[in-house]
């Protein structure tokens, strides 16, 4: 655990992958006339979004042992994330996806995964002593959606958790990558109530409850009693925050979207590397709100450049964006 003065480790487990994203927004894929590398995967995303802003970070997954893999276990490496969680497969590529952004910089995805390597980590090919040394342990739900990968993902939950970490989820909904709408919420929800940080959008809180209210009470029926917070992102509307004791709203920052890819891990890795650092914030309520404001600021600014990872800020970027407020 983290002692003098040294900062918390956060470990973010799961996928990390190319995006293919369009040279010109609000096309189709098929008219897109070309497409730029992108880096991207929901945990991976969140720790390079902790490392730039000063936090401790690293990832736990499987690329393949190809040119796409070696080349994002670089970009890992290059933006200061412990890579000693990383396995490499030979029989499988790392996974691609097409983004399509929209003309409001909103996205869709197509999937080239049959099968990519990060869906075949093992429980056995897992770094124990790296995810026993963190502070907080964050994840997603694509991991849980076939085997080993699946198992590998209990296997380190269990672990952390034995070793005192903080659970986060980010259930990060990809619709076209599970069989089914029921299957992946049966699954999303099958390790709910082991997350203390759960956060999820407006969309997934919809597809979660059933219910297209946007309330207090529709987020609150996702609450179990291990949750120390549960956050719902609303976009250009600010987020929700829900503790034991208070919950309310913070507002949104105004900015022109260009790309929304990255901004919930922008927000996420923001949010942890603050509680990392500190994990009474969480029972003050004052403090959380001064956090999540910075949260909000990192999601904004994220929006404004295309590719998640290339857009994802520093702190002095986000100081001098709040500076400017």
């Amino acid at each position: 655990m983290a002692s003098n003065g040294e900062k918390g480790l956060i470990v973010s487990f799961g996928e990390m992958l190319i995006d293919f994203v369009p040279t010109e927004s609000g096309v189709s894929l098929a008219e897109a006339p070309g497409f730029l590398k992108a880096p991207g995967g929901a945990p991976a995303n969140v720790a390079i979004a902790v490392s730039r802003l000063g936090g401790r970070s690293a990832f736990v997954g499987k690329l393949g042992d190809d040119e796409f893999g070696h080349m994002l276990a670089g970009i890992l490496r290059k933006n200061g994330v412990d890579d000693q969680g990383i396995n490499f497969d030979t029989g499988a590529r790392t996974a691609l996806a097409f983004v399509t952004l929209r003309a409001d910089g909103d996205r869709e995805f197509m999937f080239y995964r049959n099968p990519s390597a990060d869906m075949l980590l093992r429980p056995d090919e897992l770094n124990l002593d790296l995810i026993r040394s963190a502070k907080v342990f964050h994840y997603g739900s694509i991991s849980l959606i076939v085997e080993p990968c699946r198992s590998a993902h209990l296997k380190a939950m269990e672990v952390a958790k034995e070793a005192g970490a903080l659970l986060s989820y980010d259930p990060n909904l990809r619709e076209p990558l599970w069989p089914s709408k029921e299957e992946a919420k049966t699954q999303i929800m099958s390790i709910w109530d082991k997350a203390e940080i759960i956060k999820v959008s407006d969309v997934e809180l919809e597809f979660l409850t059933g219910s297209n209210k946007i309330d207090d009470e529709t987020a609150l029926s996702l609450w179990h009693p291990n949750l120390k917070l549960l956050l719902v992102t609303l976009g250009e509307k600010g987020c929700l925050y829900y503790a034991k004791n208070f919950r309310g709203s913070v507002d949104p920052f105004h900015v022109n979207a260009v790309d929304t890819t990255g901004a919930g891990d922008s927000f996420v890795g923001a949010l942890l590397n603050k509680i990392a650092e500190d994990q009474s914030i969480l029972e003050n309520e004052e403090r959380l709100r001064k956090v999540l404001r910075f949260a909000n600021a990192c999601g904004a600014i994220t929006t404004t450049k295309k590719g998640a990872i290339p857009a994802l800020p520093s702190e002095s970027e986000v100081n001098s964006f709040l500076e400017g407020k």
